[in-house]
This record gives structure tokens, sequence and C-alpha cells, in this order.
């Protein structure tokens, strides 16, 4: 059996005192599914003092995904949501033709020591949805369904549809996002699901297919297969992201995403001159790398 593809990522600051793994893209692997941007917000204790916002910044061509594990935020942004995120949470913001959004420490939490842990996600729009007007949806942690296997395997069911399940959330093209939890010593054997999968593990190692993989390492897993999962004695966590491949190739620039330069060169011109519609209430702005022409 050939070796699993692994992809270690890595660590970049997100906020000051707020580090994350950034896994994708790859240059082994730039995308799994239409997932193009996997960042793992690493369990961190953060101090009173510390500001972990992230303000105002501009979107195109995507849709984020953040899920929680721990802690809570409140998240903004230009077309007038304004959400608390709480662990076990879905936000699903498409950003289509341009939005922006800000994510806030609570004003419970502001001041206070607190935790952080969670992912958050980028799916590419189908080329023919990149322009639409941008929306949010939020699920809330008891409205995720899921499902318990005969082994012991407790599956959220975040993105998509598994084991007679469906998400809440509205999708833009065929997407598959699970969060797994298995028993001390647990196997489960999971099942090609979509046409690309991969999983990644925040905190604890796991054995695929016989094959070691330590934790926050992301495994593409062989397509059109099962996959066996083995935890260890303290048992595991771990998602599954993927679904149908992207149609096309596209561009990654900052935090715009599309089939075509030319929109992000546009979106880059339209926030250096404050032309996307802002967070009512905000006025800070994310300043964006310098756009070469």
């Amino acid at each position: 059996m050939a070796d699993l593809l692994q992809i270690q990522g890595h660590v970049t600051e997100l906020a000051p005192g707020l580090t994350v793994r950034r896994v994708l893209p790859a240059a082994v692997k730039r995308s799994v599914g239409p997932f193009v941007f996997f960042d793992h917000m690493r369990p961190v204790d953060l101090a009173p003092e510390t500001d972990s916002d992230v303000g105002a910044h501009p979107h195109i061509g995507l849709a984020t995904v953040t899920y929680l594990f721990e802690g809570s935020f409140v998240h903004r942004d230009s077309i007038g949501s304004v959400q608390l995120i709480t662990p076990g949470d879905i936000n699903w913001m498409i950003a289509g033709k341009g939005v922006v959004h800000s994510e806030r420490v609570t004003d419970d939490e502001r001041g206070k020591a607190r935790r952080m842990h969670g992912l958050q996600l980028w799916v590419a729009l189908p080329p023919a949805l990149e322009q639409v007007e941008p929306s949010f949806q939020h699920a809330a942690a008891a409205d995720i369904p899921e499902y318990k296997a005969l082994s012991g395997a407790v599956v959220r069911v975040l993105l998509g549809e598994a084991f007679g399940h469906t998400s809440p959330v509205k999708t833009s093209s065929p997407t598959l996002y699970l969060d797994v939890k298995l028993p001390p010593d647990g196997t489960w054997n999971l099942p090609a699901l979509a046409s690309e999968m991969a999983l990644y593990s925040p905190e604890h190692a796991l054995v695929v297919n016989g094959e070691t993989i330590p934790a926050q390492h992301m495994v593409v897993l062989p397509p059109d297969a099962a996959t066996s999962i083995c935890a260890g004695e303290d048992g595991a966590r771990f998602v599954v992201v993927g679904g149908a491949p992207l149609e096309q190739p596209v561009r990654m620039w900052w935090n715009f995403v599309s089939v075509d330069r030319d929109h992000i060169a546009a979106a880059a011109k339209r926030w250096e001159a404050n032309e996307f519609t802002m967070i009512a209430g905000e006025t800070e702005r994310i300043p964006a790398p310098k756009w070469r022409e």
C-alpha cells in the first residue's frame, strides 16, 4: 500500500498571542475538494491584556467556515450580521462579489483570561457563483446532526451529507465536513463519502491504514476506498474535509479567491480606495499587502 500524503503546514501569527497552523494551501496539495484554506487556531490560554481581535478585512470569491472547539468570539460583517460563535456552532459566510467582516472578543470576556481553539477554513465558490451577493448562515451546535456508529465513533455532520444525516447549512457545491470522536483504542472504518477527502486531528495522533499520523498533520485519503482509523488510549478527535474537486484551479491573493486574476486585482484596488461596504459601527481596517500589477 502506498504511503499516505501528509501535510504538516506551518505556524503563523493571526493576531498578537494567537498563532495558527496553516495547512492548506500547501505546495504538495493546493486544495481538498472545494477547501482551499485550512487554519488551525491552536489551543491557547490568552492573558487578560492580549488583543486577539481580528479587525475588518475583505473577502471575495469564497465562503468562510468557522468552527470552535473552545472559546467564543463575535462575528460582524458588512451585510449586517452580528453573531456570537460558540463551540460546536458552524458559521458559513459567502463572500461572493465582496464582503467585509471582523472577529472580536465578546464584551463579557474582554480584559479577562480566556482560552481559544478552533478551525477556520475557506471554500472556493464555483466560478459561476464567484460574483453572487454575499450572505451569511449560522447553525447552532444543537442543530448539527449527530451519528453514533456501532464502533463507538460519534460523528457530527457539519457540512454536507453522511450516514443518513444532512447539515442544515446550504453549501454552494458538494462539500463534506465532519467532526469525529473515537473512544479509547477505538477503530472506525470511514467510507469514501466524497471524491476527495482528508482528515486532521488537532490534538491526537492517529493510525490511518496502519500508518501513524502525528497530531496537527493533515492526511489526504486514498480515493474510492474505505479508510481504517485507530485511536490511542486517550481516544481521538479529528475532522474530515472534502467534497467534489474544484471545477478549475483558483488564484489566491491575501483574502481573495478567484479563477480570474482581474477580479482579484479589482478587489485589491477597491480595498485600497476604501470602496468596499464597511461594517456598521467599525472604522478600523486591516491594510492589504501591496498589489503587484
